[in-house]
């Protein structure tokens, strides 16, 4: 490592410099620090080309040194397309470059660019397509040169998850306004959550200057960040990136390997605002950075980004940035500023004093490279004589490092998710947000304000509007703005003959692709976008945005607040599948019966948000344990807590109404005092969930549900009934019932021991009955149903009586040997019953024909929901069906998911599989050609391994078919 290349403390709030890391670039090692990110390891060792452009291969360096472009996107063993600027190095780390044909130093493809013109914007669209058949020529041509980075086949999934957040007030953004704003909702009582994106609180703080002697920032960063660590009120989340606004201040914040889901009642964006380039000839070379980057680099990283440079700015921050590089030792040849004179003419007396000329009025007209383009290595500076235009001779200084500004634009993405409207004021170049809902705020320079002072009285009023809205009151009074001076330039955009002046550095898009789009008849700027691409790749426009819609309203006769800016859609930067697909925490519930599970030796499982025991022993005797609590239930009685089961009642004088239309069976002539299977479709026709409606009035229904199906089926009943509006009262009462399950041929001989209000014989109490009793002094509802096809009978209770009611039904059977059994075991007495499990032996296309539920849709009502997919759906022929199936005792067991085979096609999958001790064979459900289910018929199953298992088509249900066990 070049040590020159690093300066000394207080630079480098990121670095240990006790810490040195090794690592490798390109095949060479180089050495960083502890807290450095890779490109800035790089360039501490004077590696400044680190990628190549996408579509002309031109050498890249860092832009921003913050995530917000695409010019450091490298390649790492597992994983393409990292972001150099940001990733964090690590010790003994491989990376290399991507995108270049040869080497990184020596693309053969780089004569791409000399080309250009032979590939104006959207030639793609009109060069490939004729003569006739040309495509297919061409189509493997373009393929191998497109897409960046390769993709690690061999790689291993890891470990992402979910988690939940709920707070008063999320505050996104750390800068200054972010800080004071947290600070004041949570000294007022607020609970705040405070997103950063960066390792750092502070945001610019923590890396620009606020006035000529150089100490404000820093003071106010350690202030402002030591109040909000300190405050019991404020929880911290630093990485962390907000990616979206989704309604009612939803908002998915991304932390390494874990995606929250916060729910704030009222949110803050002080996101800041995103350092514009200057457009000019080669203004994408290395050695050519945002003003706001070359910061960075000194304050985060100690890195000195050159050795003699240039600042061109808009701004009175850029003539800030070239006193913080002189101080750092860097030679500051000139500062041209776009304008006749800095807002603060006490700016042009600190550098005159230092010796940095000054060149009002003027820009930079071309940057110089040496060979190679690898480098930056002089600017040609040229008066402005108009917008866009340049005087004919100008000076050239030599530099290897060319610092620009060419002002701000508000970092608006989430707000205008929100439903926000960025408007533009073309007279002074400023930027204001109107249209955003109540519960949505923004402060400091997001919402227009720069100046130090007024961005920290900004987020006090905005954070006291939030408080009020939360009943809550701000100590401090009304905030007081005071005027500013404008920061960004109407025209900051240059031309050169040769071109090579980039508005878009991800798609190598110059001035005159843009302006060629709108003569083509794109003058729309969303059209602009699509056609040309801007702002489509990794930047998604955070520095061509403004440019574009200033080129298009000039080129098209109008303003930019006419023309606008291009949409912005989440997320708000790239997210790995991995963090929407991880792992999510759920609620954790125990049924009230819990305690007694786990004292008889339970092991638990989860069922959807519950906890119930799967069997009752170790793990390791997982399989006898089953069998053994399967045989007792089919010779003596088990008890089973079903609890979980969702629970719906639904009262009214349109209760059978509701379900009549929920349905697909018929409900409205159903005697009072009985039962009905209940089998739901959606409005595709697709099986979603299955119950038993039991009606204990005229008026009344209560109704079952599968556990992980109950809310939903709950929230669509809800939404149907906004419509049909039925005089109807729907309750979700799963968590205040608990019930349990009597099976077994000795089941009615302990409920009689307990139950002595009613007749349980079989002519009073009949299979598929309803009754209303006391079951140990209990209120209890009684439903005959046979799950597991025994004799049995559901008892629910309200909850809180539930463990009085399962030790009163234990101590009752003791005489009959009494055992409980768990999920598992149930699942496999379904199984041989043939009953399924939706969501287990039903997918997200199933519909009742291929499961055989024919006999549970009703054909004479005219209407239930998915009537009319079904309809359309029975009269196609069938291309599944879930058929029974068996194989001997030693066979290869199939597990769910395995396929079954119909020559060398896939017909269909395994669901369900178990050994039964009862039948002495393997049984299983599987979806399988129709021209395969016919009972006797053999399908072949992959299993384990590739081998090829032959299986016998059976009839269901396996186990007593006539159903003479459970009609007892």
């Amino acid at each position: 490592m070049n040590s020159a290349n690093r300066l000394p403390a207080p630079m480098g709030l990121l670095i240990d410099r006790d810490k040195p890391l090794t690592f490798s670039f390109d095949g060479q090692t180089y050495q960083g620090l502890q807290g450095d990110s890779i490109a800035s390891a790089l360039l501490a060792n004077g590696r400044h080309l680190l990628s190549r452009s996408f579509k002309y291969h031109r050498p890249r360096g860092p832009l921003s040194m913050a995530g917000q472009d695409a010019n450091t996107l490298v390649q790492l063993p597992r994983e393409p397309n990292v972001l150099a600027d940001t990733f964090n190095l690590e010790n003994g780390l491989r990376v290399s470059g991507q995108n270049f044909n040869g080497s990184l130093d020596n693309d053969r493809d780089a004569w791409l660019g000399k080309f250009s013109k032979f590939m104006p914007v959207g030639f793609y669209y009109r060069a490939f397509y004729k003569p006739r058949g040309m495509w297919k020529v061409w189509e493997p041509l373009i393929r191998k040169k497109a897409g960046l980075g390769v993709l690690d086949l061999t790689f291993q999934p890891e470990y992402y998850d979910k988690a939940y957040l709920f707070t008063d007030v999320a505050v996104i953004g750390a800068g200054p306004a972010g800080l004071q704003a947290a600070l004041t909702a949570a000294e007022a009582g607020a609970r705040v959550l405070l997103i950063e994106q960066q390792p750092l609180l502070g945001g610019s703080l923590t890396y620009a200057r606020f006035d000529i002697d150089g100490v404000r920032g820093e003071q106010l960063r350690q202030e402002l960040v030591s109040a909000v660590q300190a405050h019991a009120n404020i929880q911290v989340l630093t990485q962390a990136t907000c990616n979206a606004w989704f309604a009612d201040n939803y908002l998915p914040v991304i932390q390494g390997k874990r995606l929250y889901k916060v729910r704030a009642q009222q949110c803050l964006v002080c996101s800041g605002a995103f350092d514009q380039p200057v457009v000019f000839r080669n203004n994408d070379l290395p050695g050519v950075m945002l003003t706001s980057a070359a910061q960075r680099l000194m304050k985060l990283y100690a890195v000195k980004p050159g050795q003699r440079a240039v600042v061109l700015t808009g701004n009175d921050d850029g003539y800030l940035a070239a006193l913080d590089l002189h101080d750092q030792g860097i030679q500051v040849a000139a500062l041209a500023d776009l304008r006749e004179q800095p807002g603060d003419p006490a700016l042009s007396s600190a550098l005159a004093a230092r010796g940095i000329a000054c060149h009002a009025g003027t820009t930079v007209y071309e940057a110089l490279h040496e060979a190679g383009m690898r480098h930056v290595s002089g600017v040609e500076l040229r008066k402005i004589t108009g917008q866009g235009q340049v005087a004919p001779l100008g000076v050239t200084l030599d530099c290897d490092l060319l610092c620009m500004s060419g002002g701000y634009m508000p970092v608006y993405q989430l707000l205008c998710q929100a439903g926000g409207k960025l408007d533009y004021d073309d007279d002074n170049a400023s930027f204001s947000l109107s249209g955003l809902p109540a519960h949505l705020r923004v402060a400091g320079s997001v919402n227009g304000y720069h100046r130090l002072d007024n961005v920290l009285a900004d987020a006090r009023r905005a954070s006291a509007a939030a408080l009020a809205s939360l009943d809550l009151v701000a100590e401090q009074g009304p905030a007081v703005l005071v005027p500013e001076t404008p920061v960004n330039v109407p025209w900051p955009i240059f031309s050169h003959p040769k071109g090579k002046e980039f508005v878009d550095f991800d798609e190598d898009l110059q001035v005159q692709d843009i302006i060629n789009a709108t003569r083509i008849g794109y003058r729309d700027v969303q059209l602009v976008k699509r056609y040309s691409t801007v702002g489509m790749g990794p930047s998604q426009g955070r520095h061509s945005a403004l440019t574009t819609a200033r080129l298009v309203a000039a080129a098209t006769g109008r303003s930019v607040g006419q023309t606008g800016v291009t949409t912005a859609r989440p997320p708000f930067e790239a997210e790995k599948l991995a963090h929407v697909a991880g792992r999510a925490f759920d609620p954790y519930r125990q049924t009230p019966l819990h305690k007694r599970h786990v004292e008889a030796g339970a092991k638990m499982m989860p069922a959807g948000i519950w906890q119930r025991p799967a069997y009752y022993g170790t793990a390791a005797q997982r399989d006898a344990c089953m069998q053994a609590e399967a045989r007792h239930v089919r010779s003596k009685v088990g008890i089973i807590d079903v609890s979980t089961l969702g629970g719906l009642d639904v009262r009214g004088p349109d209760a059978a109404e509701l379900l009549n239309r929920m349905y697909t069976f018929a409900f409205l002539k159903q005697p009072v005092g009985r039962s009905r299977y209940a089998l739901m479709t959606n409005e595709q026709g697709v099986v979603i969930d299955d119950g038993v409606c039991a009606r204990f009035a005229d008026n009344h229904f209560y109704v079952t549900a599968t556990t992980s199906g109950v809310d939903r089926i709950y929230q669509q009943m809800l939404k149907w009934n906004a419509q049909w509006r039925l005089d109807v009262d729907i309750a979700n009462v799963t968590a205040a019932i608990s019930a349990v399950n009597l099976a077994g041929p000795d089941s009615r001989k302990v409920l009689q021991k307990v139950c002595h209000d009613l007749d349980l014989s079989a002519e009073a109490f009949p299979y598929l009955a309803v009754r209303q009793g006391t079951v140990a002094g209990i209120r209890a509802r009684l439903l005959r149903v046979g799950f597991v096809g025994e004799l049995g009978y559901e008892i629910h209770v309200p909850a809180r009586h539930a463990l009085a009611l399962w030790d009163a039904l234990i101590e009752a059977g003791k005489d009959y040997d009494i055992k409980p059994f768990g999920v598992e075991t149930q699942r496999l007495l379904r199984l041989e019953k043939g009953h399924v499990i939706i969501s287990q032996d039903t997918d997200g296309m199933t519909h009742p024909a291929e499961i055989d539920m024919g006999w549970a849709v009703s054909r004479s009502k005219p209407f239930f929901v998915g009537r009319r997919s079904l309809d359309i759906l029975e009269a196609q022929p069938l291309k599944r069906k879930l058929v029974g199936f068996s194989l001997p005792k030693g066979s290869a067991q199939p597990l769910e998911g395995h396929l079954v085979l119909k020559g060398a096609d896939i017909s269909g999958n395994v669901t369900s599989c178990e050994y039964s001790e009862t039948l002495g064979q393997i049984i299983g459900l599987a979806y399988a050609a129709p021209d395969q289910s016919q009972p006797g018929q053999r399908i072949p199953i992959r299993v384990e391994g590739g081998e090829v298992v032959q299986a016998t088509v059976v009839s269901l249900p396996f186990f007593d078919p006539d159903n003479q066990r459970q009609e007892l």
